[in-house]
């Protein structure tokens, strides 16, 4: 499963990037106005910093005026997955920046219907939000089963990122269903090493090494 993270913030990127736990970013307007940065000048320093691919999100709501801003937005890096809702327009947009050999990501997917359009259109990404749909008291991760049956049914090559992640169990589910791709915020990322028989383990080794009054240096 690749990770992707869900973030503009440059330092907790390289942070996670520097122990191999990157294979690529996403950003939104939402992110970018967190980050207080110019989305031009921080989309192209992530990209310069992270190997993988970096969603850099659409505005527009019209299919042409998306595929003029995806046409931007990819001259940022080599690197730039274009970033378009799951809306007619927005699979219109989908499919010309495909076919002109750009990656894209079709985001705020909430059914199998959705996901076997986006397909269709030519998607490098689809990106099914679990959050969102547990908020209203939809199973997200029944969600990413389905879709990853259908794709597997007929060799859809557009990969499933799992989105919209809030938690380190969201992780787990999504790499046993078989999601190709993770997006999630730092914070989430990071959570994944806590278990608290690990921190109670090394705290029973800590107290017996220090009872043998030994050092290592």
């Amino acid at each position: 499963m690749k990770f992707f993270v869900d973030s503009a913030d440059v330092e907790a990127i390289a942070e996670l990037n520097a122990l191999g736990m990157v294979d690529g970013v996403t950003t939104n307007p939402s992110l970018i106005m967190k980050s207080g940065r110019d989305i031009i000048e921080v989309t192209k320093e992530i990209c310069d910093l992270v190997d993988g691919p970096v969603s850099a999100e659409v505005v527009a709501t019209e299919a042409e005026q998306m595929i003029t801003e995806g046409r931007k937005l990819a001259e940022i890096a080599e690197n730039i997955t274009v970033k378009v809702p799951l809306t007619w327009d927005g699979l219109q947009a989908c499919k010309t920046l495909s076919s002109e050999g750009h990656m894209v990501n079709v985001t705020l997917c909430f059914s199998v219907n959705q996901a076997i359009l986006a397909a269709k259109a030519g998607a490098t990404f689809i990106s099914p939000f679990i959050g969102r749909l547990d908020d209203i008291n939809i199973d997200g991760m029944e969600l990413i089963a389905d879709i990853r049956t259908v794709y597997d049914n007929y060799a859809f090559e557009t990969e499933i990122l799992a989105a919209s992640i809030r938690t380190a169990n969201h992780i787990a589910e999504s790499a046993r269903i078989g999601a190709d791709v993770i997006t999630a915020p730092p914070a989430v990322i990071k959570s994944m090493v806590s278990h608290p028989l690990t921190d109670k383990g090394l705290a029973a080794f800590l107290a017996d090494w220090a009872k043998t009054g030994q050092k290592i240096l």
